[in-house]
């Protein structure tokens, strides 16, 4: 499959949305998640800033807040490597924009995080299929980020969480060695969670949720 039409093509129809539908999205995608139990249970969760139409978490970060959960928004780091580090974000926290012109926290080296000491990183992503194969817009800095979870004989944390519109959804992604599959996505109508117990074939998909669904508190 040749994924740069694709890419090209998805990303044409997530900034087509309006921003009325934009938000809509948002509020009834954080309405799933909250019903979310490894949301709920996170201590430590790896938000982003939405661009370019992607699925906002703003809503899910401030009640993410509100329940007194520590969060995190990436970092470009330039050395070792290409990838990102995570740094706490609060109400009062200063952004400045990196060079592709995203917001970021202006935080000293010391205040920031590693990947692996995250509970959960919420994504985003250009398509994801119905095994957790993500597509992105194909810079690599998340694949490099989480290279380290490619040497784990069992799945265990961080588990990565895509947000997403329902019309990023596509029934198969290639799936290449370097690919880290997501353990579920959450859209504005449901919740997909995938069965990572073979990370390199393929996945099942447990699909779950509903718009309807209530708002659920999460713990302190």
């Amino acid at each position: 499959m040749d994924i740069q039409p694709l890419r090209k093509t998805l990303r044409a129809r997530r900034r087509d949305l309006t921003p009325p539908v934009l938000q809509a999205h948002s509020l009834l995608m954080a309405r799933q998640a909250m019903t979310y139990r490894p949301l709920q249970q996170a201590r430590r969760i790896a938000f982003y800033l939405a661009t370019d139409g992607e699925m906002d978490p703003a809503p899910l970060l401030a009640h993410a807040q509100a329940c007194g959960k520590r969060c995190f928004l990436p970092v470009l780091r330039e050395r070792p490597g290409t990838g990102l580090w995570f740094a706490e974000y609060r109400d009062a926290t200063p952004l400045t924009p990196n060079r592709f012109g995203i917001l970021e926290p202006t935080s000293h080296h010391r205040q920031l995080s590693k990947p692996w000491a995250l509970d959960l990183i919420l994504m985003p992503l250009v398509a994801f299929d119905t095994t957790g194969t993500r597509l992105g817009m194909g810079g690599g800095f998340y694949d490099r980020t989480l290279a380290f979870m490619r040497q784990r004989q069992h799945w265990t944390g961080p588990r990565l969480i895509g947000l997403a519109h329902e019309l990023q959804r596509v029934e198969s992604l290639p799936r290449r060695e370097w690919d880290i599959p997501l353990a579920g996505v959450i859209t504005e109508k449901r919740i997909y969670r995938f069965n990572l117990e073979s990370s390199v074939g393929e996945g099942k998909v447990c699909v779950c949720g509903g718009a309807g669904r209530r708002l659920h508190g999460w713990s302190r």
